[in-house]
């Protein structure tokens, strides 16, 4: 068996484990570390979409039955464009756990596409101070920059981002769109 093979059988295995380790997790889950050591090291794609998929959903564990169902509503009324109440669920969330950095990532992206860019940056902040490696929250930071035509800081976020996860195509692709944007306003 090739070295590749082997590697995504032992992630997959790793994959398989994690699944069932524990009920709840957050941001201080002690499989991070490792995840995110893969993350910056891997040379592979693909390792790095699953690597970056387990952190997400390490991430989206609450452990509480209740703020899972509050989050998943928050999530269907953001995509039906029903933003009250997107802000409504994600508000209970960081009522009930404030110390849950996805609940205040995801009603970040809620403001970000409500337009409220403001309130977006307020709660990119927090979730920065929760989780430092907040991959989603970075992005996000530099895309409501980039919508603010703050390019600098737009840059400096998706370089954040490229420092943690070297693959990161969308980070790729809109650090070279800031770049040549930068590097236009220069002429």
């Amino acid at each position: 068996m090739c070295a590749k093979a082997l590697k995504m059988l032992a992630l997959g295995l790793l994959m398989s484990g994690l699944t069932m380790a524990r009920v709840e997790a957050d941001q201080t889950d002690p499989r991070l570390p490792a995840l995110f050591q893969r993350l910056h090291d891997t040379d592979s794609p693909n390792i790095a979409r699953l690597t970056e998929f387990m952190i997400w959903q390490i991430w989206g564990e609450t452990g509480a039955p209740d703020l899972d169902r509050l989050m998943k509503e928050g999530e269907a009324a953001m995509a039906a464009e029903d933003f009250a109440t997107a802000e409504a669920r994600f508000t209970a969330v960081i009522a009930r756990k404030p110390d849950y950095a996805e609940g205040w990532n995801r009603r970040a992206t809620m403001y970000y596409l409500r337009g409220d860019y403001a309130a977006s940056l307020d709660d990119i902040e927090h979730v920065l101070e929760l989780e430092p490696r907040h991959f989603g929250a970075i992005s996000g930071l530099g895309v409501v920059n980039m919508a603010q035509d703050h390019d600098t800081a737009a840059r400096d976020a998706f370089e954040r981002v490229l420092a943690l996860y070297p693959l990161n195509v969308p980070a790729m692709e809109n650090l070279k769109v800031i770049k040549q944007k930068l590097d236009d306003s220069e002429i």
